[in-house]
């Protein structure tokens, strides 16, 4: 039997609030996880902790039994990360703490949201957009203290490099394909992927930033007779990408919030709906104010867009569907 710290924070956010929304939402995460790490200090301890009914959550013996050990044990650690400067709760005053600077990609996306909401959070905590690369680009950025955070697929990157970030996720992506606006597919407000077969399309191949993303097509495209575009120069700029589009006319793997591009076409796709897992990512034991509003930024807008529930006929790799639910 074992009791990570992190799952006695869970039983002590809920034993004090006595209520999972609220819980979820002191502690940055989302109530669905919340929940599971419940059941899994349950499931550790043998033990009941909480009764819950659709109006009450209330402490059983068991709970009230651990809930001084539980303090205890958090109160030790945090003395622990204390004494070597990684402490939990002394955040720095807002004027006082250096800009938080965030990797959102490109305009447009998600990412951008989450910034606009937590800038409306936390308007005393500078946080400072970069549109620079994909995750894999910008993991390496965060690890040598360039970056402090950004958004992506965690599950695409390395494992020792997984091993030093932390994540929180923010949602299910639907993917689309972005073509020519006189493509044959083109007059389809939606494209089935069977409809893709024969079609060579690009995906970031080549390049070393954004690794994950053309990993994640690979794994989509297997078995259903798409080609991966061949490695080219990226394109910077909607003029720049326009010139390339009208030469090349190959189409791209995108996202349903892609920024609009002249001369082409946006269209989700479908049977199945391909998802993109996207999480907020940090280096481990980063402490700033403007952290703590973008991950309740990302918290609140999941549950405002329903962000992280997955449809019926969603595709993710099984992979990335344990990463994003590892929380």
């Amino acid at each position: 039997m074992s009791a990570d710290p992190r799952l006695l924070r869970a039983f002590l956010a809920v034993a004090e609030e006595l209520h999972f929304t609220r819980a979820a939402a002191r502690l940055y995460v989302a109530q669905q996880a919340l929940s599971r790490d419940i059941r899994r200090l349950e499931r550790e301890l043998g033990a009941e902790l909480f009764t819950r009914t659709t109006r009450q959550v209330a402490l059983t013996s068991d709970g009230v039994r651990l809930l001084p050990y539980a303090r205890r044990v958090t109160e030790a650690q945090d003395a622990l990360l204390a004494a070597f400067g990684r402490a939990g709760s002394g955040r720095r005053h807002p004027s006082a703490e250096t800009p938080l600077l965030v990797d959102v990609n490109s305009p447009g996306l998600i990412s951008g949201r989450v910034l606009d909401r937590a800038r409306e959070l936390a308007p005393d905590s500078e946080l400072m957009a970069r549109f620079e690369s994909g995750l894999t680009g910008a993991a390496q950025a965060m690890l040598a203290g360039r970056l402090d955070a950004s958004f992506g697929r965690f599950g695409g990157l390395d494992p020792a490099v997984r091993s030093r970030l932390e994540h929180q996720p923010v949602r299910y992506e639907p993917m689309a394909v972005l073509l020519p606006e006189d493509h044959r597919l083109a007059a389809l407000d939606v494209v089935p992927l069977d409809a893709l077969a024969g079609e060579t399309v690009y995906a970031g191949a080549g390049n070393p930033g954004t690794l994950e993303w053309t990993d994640l097509a690979l794994r989509l495209f297997e078995g259903r007779g798409i080609e991966l575009a061949s490695p080219a120069p990226v394109a910077v700029g909607a003029e720049e990408f326009r010139r390339v589009m009208a030469k090349t006319r190959t189409p791209v793997l995108a996202v349903v919030d892609f920024p609009a591009m002249p001369e082409t076409v946006l269209r989700p796709l479908v049977d199945p709906v391909p998802l993109s897992p996207v999480s907020l990512v940090w280096r481990k034991g980063l402490v700033h104010s403007g952290l703590d509003a973008l991950r309740r930024a990302a918290l609140e807008l999941a549950g405002e867009k329903q962000w992280l529930e997955r449809p019926a006929d969603g595709w993710i790799p099984a992979t990335d569907a344990l990463v994003m639910m590892s929380l």
